[in-house]
């Protein structure tokens, strides 16, 4: 089972996604914990380059271009890999992050990110994607507070991140059947408790 985590800076992603995969550890599932941009030593590279705040002058192509090779590179290095020795994946971030920054955010048209993303990923989707809905404003304040990463992307206007939640739910309204919103302004154990919940109906049914 392929399941990726979405949402704004400061929902809590990391945070959820750690939990999450020791608790379906201690269910006896084998789980292989990953991220984008990165995953791998190459990919990994490329999250330097990608989230480095001086790189002001990197144009929204370059930007785009450079998260496809990062992703191409972790599901053919790790990803399908990992699907098919019988794991459970779970990515902080994937595809929809493409089409919710570089689309919705930078307004790069929409159909060249899917054509280009299929093309990185040989069309592998995730079977399910939880999407961290929060406020960008209580989310980059999060962000602010909790001394981790500020990246390049986190430095952006309040608009682009207004921007970028629109897309996300734009995403959850055409395909209902992969993702799921769950209001993440809560604690962080009333959170997990609902993404525990759905996870294990979604495995119980073999989805």
């Amino acid at each position: 089972m392929f399941i990726t985590i979405e949402g704004p800076d400061g929902s809590g992603k990391t945070t959820q996604i750690r939990l999450l995969a020791e608790w379906l550890r201690e269910q006896g599932y084998e789980v292989v914990l990953t991220r984008e941009p990165g995953g791998t030593g190459i990919g990994d590279q490329i999250r330097g380059v990608l989230h480095d705040p001086r790189n002001t002058a990197m144009d929204a192509r370059t930007e785009i271009l450079l998260y496809s090779a990062s992703r191409a590179q972790h599901v053919a290095q790790l990803v399908r890999p990992a699907l098919a020795a019988g794991r459970i994946v779970i990515s902080d971030r994937y595809a929809d992050s493409t089409l919710a920054y570089q689309g919705y955010g930078r307004g790069l048209d929409l159909g060249m990110l899917r054509t280009i993303t299929v093309f990185a990923t040989g069309g592998l989707t995730p079977d399910l994607t939880l999407y961290l809905d929060i406020a960008p404003q209580q989310g980059l304040q999060r962000r602010r507070l909790g001394g981790g990463e500020w990246n390049r992307l986190d430095a952006e206007t309040l608009e682009f991140h207004q921007r970028v939640r629109a897309g996300y739910l734009e995403l959850v309204r055409q395909e209902p059947e992969r993702w799921v919103v769950i209001e993440a302004a809560r604690s962080v154990e009333e959170v997990q408790a609902e993404i525990r919940v759905l996870v294990k109906a979604r495995l119980d049914t073999g989805c």
